[in-house]
């Protein structure tokens, strides 16, 4: 019976050498076989296979919370970064002094600075240059340039399996490795123009806008196959920005020959429903609370302050001296609203609580996708940091 037992314990502790820690150093007891995953919260739909479970559904954004920093970017210092398209450089401005405390040369017409999914690299979207420069956020070291043709804008599966080039010209939809960028499946498509994008809530769809025809397009990430498209329901329509709403429930994209932004039903993807927000609607920004969302109107030098509880635009901010907001981000502590001034070689810095310009920061010319770093969440899908 001796030698049974020892056989015996042998094929235990056999078993128990195959569970190690993430280091693969310390053995752990063997578990018995893992359930299925369920959702975290009730009322959440099964996520597309490896994103990071939905924490509320009510709120996509509930890992956004004011300094809730992901203990990756813990470290890193707090900067607002610039890709100015015409000086082929990224200015970097300290949030605190409100200063350019660095410019950084980079490809030929950057478009948008980018924060990778895991959150450890900046990639600049060098548009014309047919190149990708990643910035270490935790140094602020230039790295060396990838090449990937026509890179307009950069996105993320929310799984983190792919990134996805947003080929405005080639009129492709590229999936490609999200740290080598190698190529791994392209996706022609017969609009113009892709630019910008946001994914559902379960991570398995995300809609396009195509800036130059005026369609969107509804993409299955799993299959990354476009599955239905639509021209909008206006006559030189030219939408941009992409964003979903708190509950999951409604995607909006702003418009900038419209002038507002469209309420699209990303489920059914019937046609959307305009909201006018001002002239040359152009970006749209989550507040930290998920209560707001604020959209620049380039076309006029204004803030639209949208209310999701409301389901209505509650407020209008104009920037003093004029100007042309574009794209930006949120600070970390949600207090500060940094814009682009895509036409005016500057950036705006405004109080989300009271729409007060703060600062306005000369930069390089040409203005566009800027990134404000770090912020907080879980992982990035990409742009100029959609975080959940």
């Amino acid at each position: 019976m001796i030698p049974l037992a020892a056989a015996l314990l042998a094929a235990v502790a056999a078993v128990a050498g195959c569970g190690l820690t993430g280091d693969g150093a310390t053995p752990k007891a063997a578990a018995p076989p893992a359930a299925p995953k369920k959702a975290v919260a009730p009322g959440v739909p099964a996520g597309l296979p490896g994103m990071p479970p939905v924490l509320n559904p009510k709120d996509i954004y509930a890992a956004d919370r004011p300094n809730q920093l992901s203990p990756v970017v813990k470290g890193f210092p707090s900067r607002v970064y610039v890709p100015n398209t015409l000086s082929n450089t990224v200015s970097v401005i300290d949030p605190k002094t409100y200063k350019v405390v660095e410019t950084i040369p980079v490809g030929k017409h950057p478009q948008h600075v980018v924060p990778s999914w895991d959150l450890k690299t900046l990639w600049v979207n060098n548009n014309q240059g047919h190149t990708l420069t990643p910035i270490d956020p935790a140094t602020g070291t230039r790295g060396k340039d990838v090449e990937v043709h026509d890179p307009y804008n950069l996105y993320f599966t929310p799984n983190g399996k792919y990134a996805v080039v947003m080929a405005s010209l080639d009129r492709e939809l590229v999936f490609r490795d999200p740290h080598t960028m190698k190529r791994v499946h392209t996706e022609p498509v017969s609009c113009y123009g892709v630019n910008h994008a946001d994914f559902s809530a379960d991570g398995r769809y995300f809609i396009v806008s195509c800036e130059f025809s005026g369609e969107l397009l509804k993409v299955d990430t799993e299959k990354m196959k476009v599955v239905a498209q639509q021209k909008l329901p206006f006559s030189g329509a030219m939408p941009q920005d992409v964003k979903l709403s708190p509950d999951g429930k409604t995607f909006y994209i702003a418009d900038m020959m419209a002038h507002g932004m469209w309420a699209l039903d990303g489920e059914k993807f019937t046609t959307p429903k305009l909201l006018p927000t001002g002239k040359g609607c152009h970006g749209l920004y989550i507040s930290r609370d998920s209560k707001e969302m604020y959209v620049p109107n380039r076309g006029e030098g204004s803030i639209s302050v949208f209310d999701f509880g409301q389901d209505k635009l509650t407020k209008k901010w104009w920037l003093p001296d004029g100007g042309s907001p574009d794209m930006g981000g949120i600070s970390a502590d949600g207090k500060v609203l940094w814009l682009s001034g895509r036409y005016d070689s500057e950036v705006y810095a405004i109080d989300t609580a009271t729409g007060k310009q703060l600062a306005r920061i000369p930069v390089g010319d040409g203005p566009h996708g800027l990134a404000v770093y770090p912020q907080p969440g879980r992982y990035s899908l990409g742009h100029t940091g959609v975080f959940r």
